[in-house]
């Protein structure tokens, strides 16, 4: 199973890509929106939780089973969750497979699911993508993700994305960095480093950081995984430089999220 996925403007748009997914035969069962936007009918819709934290201000908590209707008249199966994700906030899920994905996410509250659903469910859904989709929920934007069966279906999915205006995962990726790379470059060459010579393993390292079996954990934590992931690279000075702003930026979004919550 491979995991497409496409990063859109607009809770709108999204479901305009949930409607192209439809007309190229994907299967609602294989189809989750992720969205920061919620209407007040959906949001009564899911129940409330002990465990809601102060200044969310949404329920916490899921409505699992059944289908949910989205503009237009398509369908989605596996009901709602509405869930917290740390350092981006509070967002709605829809689809059978999006407890899995809130659950890898780190999510608080509906993601608690997570474990409920098979996770054979998400199987091909890269870890390394996951913080692309927690930083476009973070700017208000909705992301779509389908699970293709095989190539020729991932394809025909990429292709139904594109035509509703979807921005693809390894655009917005680019996007991402493009927006922090001046802040990165000033730090790094502060240190004496030349960024334009090591960026590549400094923004390796960086990313590594945003792993969620990296996160809130230093780089010698880490040291075992990372050697697996990038044997050539884990031990350079660049690379472990911006393992640590990784670990830096992580930690800043979940304090200004925990802020903004909290309603300071």
């Amino acid at each position: 199973m491979e995991a497409v996925a496409g990063v859109f403007k607009s809770r709108g748009e999204a479901e305009r890509g949930v409607a192209e997914l439809h007309s190229v035969g994907m299967s609602p069962e294989k189809i989750i929106l992720l969205s920061p936007h919620a209407s007040e009918k959906e949001l009564q819709s899911v129940p409330t939780t002990d465990s809601e934290e102060p200044g969310i201000g949404k329920a916490l908590g899921a409505a699992i089973g059944g289908v949910v209707g989205l503009a237009g008249g398509y369908e989605l199966a596996g009901g709602l969750i509405s869930a917290l994700i740390p350092g981006v906030g509070p967002i709605i899920a829809i689809g059978l497979a999006s407890g899995a994905v809130l659950g890898a996410l780190g999510a608080v509250g509906g993601g608690v699911l997570g474990a409920k659903v098979d996770s054979a469910a998400t199987e091909g859904l890269p870890a390394d993508e996951l913080f692309v989709y927690e930083d476009a929920l973070r700017q208000g934007r909705s992301v779509v993700i389908v699970l293709a069966e095989n190539s020729p279906q991932a394809e025909s999915a990429r292709s139904a994305l594109a035509r509703a205006g979807a921005e693809s995962i390894d655009r917005a990726r680019e996007m991402w960095w493009l927006g922090l790379r001046d802040v990165e470059k000033e730090h790094y060459s502060a240190s004496g480093g030349n960024f334009d010579h090591d960026e590549l393993d400094y923004r390796r390292g960086f990313e590594c950081a945003l792993l969620p079996e990296s996160r809130g954990k230093s780089y010698e934590q880490c040291l075992s995984r990372l050697r697996d992931l990038h044997p050539h690279i884990y031990d350079r000075q660049s690379f472990q430089q911006g393992y640590e702003r990784g670990q830096d930026y992580q930690q800043k979004k979940r304090k200004v999220q925990t802020r903004a919550q909290a309603g300071g």
